[in-house]
């Protein structure tokens, strides 16, 4: 397909931050559309890709995102080759952001990926963990340009990349302790494998998987590093590191190291249990009657709205989620407890959900902008605003856990939304009496009357529901114009 000369208004382009690294390509977004970029630099591989059929192959199965060859004008035309129009991923998520589920799935389809791609004579050239993005509860694969013709005799390039971004991080959630994934948030390309080792149990040095991908591997990283490129081939060819630098990796010693890793990442285990909020549902004070009023307010409200998007924050394990999940919403379901998230996640897989994704998010701290000039990765507002956010449960914590004035949580919350439900907590209520059992109350204006007066500056009540059996109060509210 040839390509046509570049609009007039070409300038309206705009190159998504992140895609600027790989000299293959780049995605870029116009008039609302999504595009990638082939430039020529891999005109080759990229018709190698095609023809052998392993493109087609991935898509079928919902490994890769799908995608389609448009006539359609580049947006650099001094390097393009092809222009592809790629299916938009609802909500673009990190694995800083993941449960240890959603990472290990991953990490295996990255392995199975490589292995497909072996089968006809290509290599993923990019193991990078942020090529990956779920929809749903099912991961795939988005950068159609991380596979290159494999070279007999070649080893995996991505294997380092591989070991960082997936194999250290789910040993450490696995064997130390599951919040260790965010050390993911400040060190982009993965966590180091040197820290790994160290972090890791004396006891992993016993399992032949782990020495080899994590802890020889720290030590021959830590051997070459300094060296120049000539003294490090020599030394290659002396002795293969533990991803095959021998000048004669065959393909099967290639196989032969992916199954190794998949053996390694399939051992490794996490159970969402011990803590504080995973058994909120089955500890909570609400009876029987006033959770099912609750569930129907927020139903009526979801039908009175009608979002197509939509940020459950605080979700726990999910029930109120699926209630706009199961409308049509595409609908995220943010928590800070790593089990609720795991659980929710776990719960979706076994269903097969495709409009609702759990994500792991600390809404004191959430995810900044990162990477060159804070732009590579998105912080969380940036990826908003939705149609709905609902905050159930939840204004307490905010409130009197984290001491965040009732105006400051008003204004965060219009900032990602254009309409909200929300669920005010008051004093009385034993959960907030659990709260203050360890402090002193300095809160004068957690009232429902200092409530309404800090959300009315952002949004206008629409209506404001009491819950049977309990003294909390569940409200819908539209956003106010800024």
């Amino acid at each position: 397909m040839a390509i046509r000369p570049p609009r007039s208004d070409n300038g309206a382009d705009r190159r998504t931050p992140g895609s600027f690294r790989d000299p293959s390509g780049f995605v870029f977004e116009r008039d609302g559309t999504l595009y990638r970029q082939v430039n020529r630099a891999y005109q080759a591989d990229y018709d190698r890709l095609v023809a052998s059929g392993l493109a087609r192959t991935l898509i079928d199965d919902r490994l890769v995102i799908p995608y389609s060859e448009v006539d359609e004008p580049p947006s650099e035309p001094e390097s393009a080759y092809k222009i592809l129009r790629p299916e938009r991923v609802p909500f673009i998520s990190y694995p800083y952001e993941w449960c240890f589920g959603q990472l290990k799935a991953a990490a295996l389809l990255t392995l199975t990926l490589q292995k497909q791609a072996l089968t006809y004579g290509m290599s993923l050239k990019d193991a990078s963990a942020f090529n990956v993005q779920f929809i749903g509860s099912r991961p795939i694969f988005i950068d159609s340009l991380s596979f290159e013709t494999h070279r007999d005799g070649t080893p995996w390039v991505a294997y380092r990349q591989f070991c960082r971004n997936f194999l250290a991080p789910l040993a450490l959630m696995s064997l130390v302790d599951v919040r260790l994934n965010q050390l993911m948030q400040p060190s982009l390309e993965g966590i180091s494998l040197e820290l790994a080792s160290r972090l890791l149990p004396w006891k992993t040095r016993f399992d032949p998987r782990l020495l080899i991908h994590l802890h020889l591997h720290a030590r021959a990283e830590k051997a070459y590093a300094g060296q120049t490129k000539t003294k490090t081939k020599t030394r290659a060819k002396s002795k293969a590191s533990p991803g095959g630098s021998s000048p004669a990796f065959s393909k099967h010693a290639l196989l032969g190291l992916i199954d190794s890793l998949e053996g390694a990442i399939k051992s490794l285990r996490w159970s969402p249990a011990g803590t504080e909020w995973a058994d909120y549902y089955s500890e909570t004070n609400y009876s029987t009657g006033a959770t099912g009023r609750k569930v129907d307010l927020v139903a009526e409200f979801l039908d009175r709205v009608r979002p197509r998007t939509v940020w459950d924050l605080g979700a726990n394990t999910g029930r109120y989620s699926r209630l706009a999940s199961e409308r049509g919403a595409s609908t995220v379901a943010f928590d800070v407890d790593p089990a609720c998230v795991e659980r929710n996640y776990r719960d979706g897989l076994a269903r097969d959900e495709q409009k609702i994704l759990p994500l792991w998010l600390d809404l004191t701290n959430p995810s900044p902008a990162l990477g060159w000039a804070h732009t590579e990765r998105s912080s969380l507002l940036d990826r908003g605003p939705v149609d709905l956010s609902m905050a159930l449960a939840l204004i307490h914590h905010l409130a009197i856990s984290a001491n965040v004035p009732l105006e400051r949580i008003a204004r965060f919350l219009r900032s990602t939304c254009q309409s909200l439900i929300i669920e005010f907590v008051p004093k009385q209520d034993s959960q907030v009496q659990r709260l203050l059992a360890s402090r002193a109350d300095v809160f004068p204006d957690y009232t429902s009357d200092g409530f309404e007066s800090a959300f009315v500056e952002h949004f206008a009540i629409e209506r404001a529901e009491p819950i049977i059996e309990t003294e909390r109060t569940l409200y819908l509210m539209r956003a106010r114009p800024e």
